[in-house]
């Protein structure tokens, strides 16, 4: 039996969902995946944005129940502080944390914009105003990091709390066909090269669910 539970909804469509699986591998914590329908009415609408109250993923740890991705992040790095999924350094920590809590909250014209689908490919998608005013945000957050630490990760050889966060915008970019430059795009290869990123991506081909509203050639 495995040592916790983690609830997600689709792994095409949900991004929140694979945020909390790339946190619970980076933190090597032995789970099972448990699957809520994307039929469930709670977990659609947070599917389709209707909501500001993010329920699923959720850890189930013997009595703790955890849900919100920042939240699972620090209660995984609080109970396994040897898999180190926030950077040692005090600044790339403080900048890790930053930068996750800007994903976190922020970038409300992408997401809406460019729904997560990862069975989704659009050459040449139009890429209105509000939402590359937020991938130019997120490039420059890319480009200082790596320049910084390095990469191939944004705080270096390790991934961290951030590219577990990020993740998911990378798939974005290759659903719509974004440009974002070799930097940029080295990191997004990075990404995708990421064995439960390979995983989540592989299984996801396979997901028999499908949202009509998501899958709109818009």
């Amino acid at each position: 039996m495995s040592e916790a539970t983690l609830l997600i909804s689709s792994k095409n469509y949900s991004s929140w969902s694979l945020r909390g699986f790339l946190l619970a591998k980076l933190s090597g914590i032995d789970f099972e995946l448990e699957h809520v329908s994307p039929d469930d009415p709670r977990a659609r609408e947070e599917l389709l944005m209707r909501t500001s109250s993010i329920l699923v993923p959720c850890l189930i740890h013997g009595e703790v129940s955890v849900w919100d991705t920042l939240a699972i992040a620090e209660y995984l790095n609080e109970f396994l502080p040897e898999a180190q999924m926030l950077p040692k350094e005090k600044i790339a920590r403080a900048r890790c944390r930053s930068i996750s809590g800007e994903m976190h909250s922020g970038f409300a014209a992408l997401r809406s914009s460019l729904p997560m689908n990862l069975r989704f490919h659009k050459p040449g998608f139009t890429v209105w105003s509000s939402a590359q005013a937020d991938i130019d945000r997120i490039t420059s957050i890319w480009r200082e990091c790596l320049t910084t630490w390095k990469g191939p990760f944004l705080f270096g050889r390790k991934p961290t709390i951030a590219d577990a966060m990020y993740a998911p915008v990378v798939t974005r970019f290759l659903s719509y066909d974004v440009a974002v430059g070799p930097v940029c795009q080295d990191y997004c290869d990075t990404i995708m090269k990421w064995a439960p990123m390979k995983e989540w991506v592989a299984d996801a081909q396979e997901e028999p669910q499908e949202i009509i509203e998501l899958d709109l050639d818009f």
